[in-house]
């Protein structure tokens, strides 16, 4: 963050600032999944001017975050990743993560058709389906979530064909698109970097659409998502609340929460049982 901050040009407001310091967090997080993207390109996505994308790089390259841009192009095999990849993730918040792998893979019917995508908490999903040896087939993008899940003989997987993105082990891309829509599924089963009364939000442009597909392809959707996450808003709407079955947590939500959830008719699984249940859960 101190970083970030940096960057922030004098004379900004504190609610200036703010907003300056997300547009470069997701301007990091656009420029990892997307390489080599124009800055006329980035200032159309983040709705800003060329000039405002420059001026937000000069920042960053002074904090050390990116390299100078050249001839209006992000040399992004200088960019440094501020934000964390999946092996550092996967450090953090383990056991919690291990509640709603655990939780997720016990809505798993024997026989099951289903979608994951990419993430520490589908992959510890992954992970207790392989240990329950529960028999079903699985198509992902994640070549961790493939691997996991290869461990057991019980499960036929299924991996997406792609562009690869080194940061998140996952493909994305027209191909993987134009397979999942091939497809249609029991369920799906998807992570989220931010869920509020708007929907769910994803970081990454390139995987959002990947987990809208995999929503608009499966009978019934769940959303993996620790409570940390209650409350956030990241840069891509995925979907509305309503668009799922169940939210699968590591804990129960507040009430604030809980309410939103009732209203849109969303299942809440918490620890061994769901805390509230709506149509399809």
């Amino acid at each position: 963050m101190d970083k970030l901050q940096s960057g922030v040009r004098d004379g900004e407001g504190v609610d200036s600032t703010l907003e300056t310091e997300k547009r470069q967090q997701q301007l990091l997080r656009e420029l990892q999944a997307r390489p080599h993207m124009r800055i006329s390109e980035l200032a159309e996505q983040f709705n800003v001017s060329d000039e405002t994308i420059r001026q937000d790089l000069e920042g960053m390259s002074q904090a050390g975050l990116v390299p100078r841009q050249d001839e209006g192009r992000v040399p992004v095999t200088g960019v440094f990743r501020l934000y964390s990849d999946l092996d550092a993730r996967s450090a953090s918040r383990k056991e919690e993560r291990e509640r709603i792998g655990r939780r997720a893979a016990g809505l798993v019917q024997p026989g099951s058709i289903l979608m994951m995508d990419g993430g520490t908490t589908t992959l510890q999903m992954a992970r207790q389906l392989a240990i329950a040896g529960t028999p079903c087939t699985v198509l992902t993008n994640s070549l961790p979530v493939a691997m996991t899940l290869g461990q057991s003989s019980s499960i036929d997987v299924v991996l997406c064909p792609g562009d690869y993105l080194a940061a998140e082990a996952a493909v994305s891309g027209a191909e993987a698109l134009a397979f999942l829509d091939r497809h249609t599924v029991d369920a799906c089963f998807i992570g989220a970097s931010g869920i509020d009364s708007n929907g769910v939000s994803e970081a990454i442009r390139t995987l959002a659409i990947i987990k809208s597909a995999m929503i608009a392809s499966a009978r019934s959707r769940y959303v993996l998502a620790g409570r940390e996450k209650l409350g956030h808003r990241d840069h891509v709407h995925v979907a509305e609340l309503g668009d799922f079955n169940g939210l699968v947590c590591d804990e129960d939500p507040d009430p604030e929460f809980g309410e939103i959830f009732n209203a849109a008719g969303l299942s809440v699984y918490a620890g061994s049982a769901p805390v509230q249940r709506g149509p399809g859960g």
